[in-house]
């Protein structure tokens, strides 16, 4: 919208054929006669008013011509100063050179021990997925077959779900890192209406060329089934899966979040997966079949145990969650480096 004054509509008299004053015109002639018969007939007699034709010279009512009034005496503008060469004048808006651009926001803000290094964390789910059932219903090619896109994942009985919790505990291990040093990217901050899909999960960690990805999680298993596992790839091979070249840095890598976690929260590795090791081998995650750098799953406790829904549920224990999955990360990139 333009914010420019409208053009000034001319006044009556403004405008060419206007009613302007109109000066009186009489023959030079005609003037001539009449003042010679004037000095006859008065002879020598004077009224202070002077000539005729003086006073006809001038417009009626002492008003300016018509053409006056249209046609001002033109007035030569004033010279522009010469610019100062000191001051050069600025160049348009379009040719200004751009700003630098401000840092991606999940760089690292320290110059720690992980600075150049790249860490992808996948926070489990997405708390919209409720809403979008459908979508996260279709099947994805998972590389030895397909598998839904995503799930809702479960919740503790006070109704606290596992997407908030992955979430939670996701920004709490990017903040540690990044504080070393390490930029971190996560595949989602809970501002996607539904996923990512499984795929897609995988892709972002690829992408990334991610020295180290883990997946947080919480189970829903049976009441008195405690403890946290971590979950590794198998070794696979079909269609876009072919996990051979990170079976073994993944298993590293998940040997050492699963110390770490353990130390820094006090809990016990599942006393119902992985036979008391607290880890478990799956071929069936998309997430992990379709990865092509270390990637693992870790399920940080049962969301169903009253004992271990009290832990995840507590602010204080998921930030020592946090810090130890971290220093499990930040070990195994440290090792590789």
């Amino acid at each position: 919208m333009s914010y420019a004054s409208s053009p000034r509509h001319p006044s009556r008299d403004d405008r060419p054929g206007g009613t302007g004053g109109t000066a009186r015109r009489v023959r030079p002639a005609v003037a001539a006669l009449t003042a010679l018969l004037l000095a006859a007939a008065v002879a020598g007699c004077d009224d202070g008013d002077g000539p005729a034709d003086a006073k006809a010279s001038a417009p009626a009512g002492g008003s300016p011509s018509a053409t006056a009034e249209r046609t001002p005496p033109s007035v030569p503008p004033a010279p522009r100063p010469p610019a100062a060469k000191s001051a050069p004048s600025s160049p348009p808006a379009s040719s200004a050179p751009a700003k630098p651009s401000a840092p991606p926001a999940d760089a690292g803000t320290g110059n720690g021990p992980l600075r150049g290094k790249v860490v992808v964390i996948d926070p489990g789910h997405n708390i919209h997925n409720q809403q979008h059932t459908a979508e996260i219903d279709r099947s994805v090619d998972i590389g030895t077959g397909r598998k839904e896109c995503d799930t809702t994942g479960t919740s503790t009985n006070s109704g606290y779900a596992e997407a908030t919790f992955s979430l939670d505990v996701a920004h709490r291990i990017r903040s540690i890192l990044r504080e070393q040093g390490a930029t971190v990217t996560l595949t989602h901050d809970g501002d996607r209406p539904f996923g990512p899909c499984v795929d897609e999960r995988a892709a972002i960690g690829n992408k990334a060329h991610a020295d180290a990805a883990l997946s947080v999680h919480a189970d829903g298993a049976a009441p008195g089934q405690r403890g946290v596992h971590v979950i590794l790839p198998a070794k696979v091979k079909g269609g876009r899966a072919d996990t051979a070249p990170i079976v073994e840095p993944s298993k590293e890598l998940g040997e050492r979040v699963l110390g770490k976690f353990v130390g820094s929260t006090g809990s016990i590795p599942s006393n119902y997966v992985g036979h008391n090791t607290g880890l478990d081998v799956r071929s069936d995650l998309g997430g992990l079949n379709l990865s092509t750098v270390p990637k693992v799953f870790i399920e940080c406790g049962n969301m169903r145990d009253p004992q271990d829904a009290a832990q995840l549920t507590d602010d204080g224990w998921r930030q020592k969650a946090a810090q130890g999955i971290a220093d499990g990360i930040r070990d195994f990139v440290l090792s590789r480096s």
